[in-house]
């Protein structure tokens, strides 16, 4: 998908939603101002998946990076990893940064931690395989993890990923603010994942804001 197309569908699929954007250059910013979104797509080589990288800056030195493999050549590819974006973390930058909240689409929590209470967005984790499905502890330990961070008052946002190979080979790893966070890989390691012969891997997207009274 050309880069013009892909960014008015990022624009149709915001009004949808109530959310008008307007363009400027590569990105889709909110009444001129931050924050500002804007997919990429690169094409795979030859029998290769693409990959859709979607950045949504949220102020001059903070930004959220999403990449999503997609399936197929050329515009299919993109339209597949269009679908893995919409399902597991639109709706959640969507109630984070946009505040137009689907509670639909996502967990809502709210999240008592420090002397802060904080609003909790906890997208679909997405899987490759439709029989396999997160721990139902995932969340609950989550939580428990964040606890022992101290994180400044406002948004932030935890990207979670386990793979198992078709070999029984494990890998784990989940990011805080984009960065690597080892609390976060060692959460998803002592999780209880289903022990399958053929592999798959699940993904998950959180966000949390500070409670505005």
């Amino acid at each position: 998908m050309q880069d013009a197309a892909l960014q008015k569908y990022l624009l149709r699929l915001f009004e949808r939603h109530d959310v008008e954007l307007e363009p400027d250059e590569d990105w889709l910013m909110t009444d001129g101002d931050f924050p500002a979104v804007r997919a990429i797509w690169y094409d795979g080589a030859a029998g290769e998946p693409g990959r859709l990288d979607v950045d949504v800056v949220l102020g001059e030195e903070r930004h959220i990076e999403e990449s999503f493999a997609g399936n197929g050549g050329g515009e299919a590819g993109c339209r597949d990893a269009l679908d893995a974006f919409e399902q597991s973390v639109f709706h959640v930058l969507l109630a984070a940064c946009w505040y137009v909240t689907d509670e639909r689409r996502m967990q809502l929590h709210a999240w008592d931690m420090g002397v802060r209470t904080w609003d909790v967005f906890v997208g679909p984790p997405l899987s490759t395989r439709d029989d396999v499905n997160a721990p139902d502890d995932l969340v609950p330990a989550l939580r428990a993890a964040l606890q022992n961070e101290v994180l400044s008052p406002e948004l932030h946002w935890v990207r979670l990923f386990y793979r198992r190979g078709d070999d029984g080979q494990i890998s784990a790893e989940a990011l805080l603010d984009n960065a690597p966070w080892p609390a976060g890989d060692r959460l998803l390691s002592s999780l209880a994942w289903p022990a399958s012969g053929a592999g798959y891997s699940v993904r998950g997207f959180v966000a949390l804001d500070i409670r505005d009274y």
